[in-house]
């Protein structure tokens, strides 16, 4: 399913999937259209790659990052709540 559907499908909310590729990580982050006054996904992907040692960013809606930490895959993701209740 692609991002876009996704959006589509879950009407409103925020997602943070992250995938593990030999020694990378890739982070897709999406924010409905709905919650980007306040969410930016951007902000976010860029908030958790940053405990994975990467970086990344886009649009407000839409961002995707990437790092050099796999083994911190599920410490980012979890920090992930914290860095919305931020915003």
């Amino acid at each position: 399913m692609s991002a876009d559907r996704l959006k589509e499908k879950i009407k409103s909310g925020i997602v943070v999937f992250g995938s593990v590729s030999g020694s990378k990580v890739l982070l897709i982050t999406v924010v409905t259209k709905d919650l980007t006054k306040r969410f930016n996904a951007g902000s976010i992907v860029k908030q958790v790659a940053a405990i994975l040692g990467g970086g990344g960013g886009r649009r407000p809606d839409m961002a995707q990052a990437g790092g050099t930490m796999p083994e911190k895959l599920d410490q980012a993701l979890e920090k992930t709540y914290e860095i919305v209740a931020k915003m």
